[in-house]
């Protein structure tokens, strides 16, 4: 499947990304070496947000760095998943692992802002965590630190949720 960025397609999208705000997280350069000289390739890795429990990541690879940003927005509006948030931090404690990255993220006060590396401050921040405590386990590789933040966030469930899946209906016994 080729995609195509024309500016029709460039137009709807700006359309559609209104409500999502985004962060460029780091840009990788990749080179190879030909007969005529060297030839470039670049990834992009982009995150959307809207503050308000939907966050998303994706990886654009193209020859010019404005045509991978533009494939890492689309594959980030794919991607999205729900966080649970309850008053600014996230319900419990979880370690999201990715490859050899893990990312410890707990619970914080209010008050207490987002301590956190650049990838899980960027998540958080977009996703509308603004409490929380994180500690990045392992490899610190951005990509792989930023799967381990989105599997974490996967998992999260909510009491509500947890006593739904036992079965249960009633309160504390």
């Amino acid at each position: 499947m080729a995609l195509t960025f024309n500016r029709r397609n460039d137009r709807n999208a700006e359309r559609e990304s209104s409500e999502f705000e985004e962060k460029m997280l780091f840009v990788n350069r990749t080179s190879k070496t030909y007969q005529g000289g060297r030839r470039f390739r670049f990834a992009a890795l982009v995150i959307l947000g809207d503050r308000n429990g939907r966050v998303g990541m994706g990886i654009g690879k193209a020859k010019e760095v404005p045509v991978a940003i533009e494939k890492a927005k689309s594959i980030a509006r794919k991607n999205m998943i729900m966080v649970p948030v309850e008053n600014g931090t996230i319900p419990h404690d979880i370690v999201g692992e990715n490859s050899t990255s893990r990312v410890l993220l707990k619970p914080a006060g209010p008050g207490t802002g987002v301590i956190a590396g650049t990838v899980p401050r960027s998540i958080a921040e977009l996703a509308g965590i603004t409490n929380l405590l994180s500690k990045e386990l392992g490899s610190r590789n951005k990509v792989n630190v930023a799967y381990a933040v989105f599997d974490g966030l996967k998992n999260l469930r909510t009491a509500k949720q947890v006593r739904a899946l036992r079965g249960e209906t009633g309160g504390v016994q």
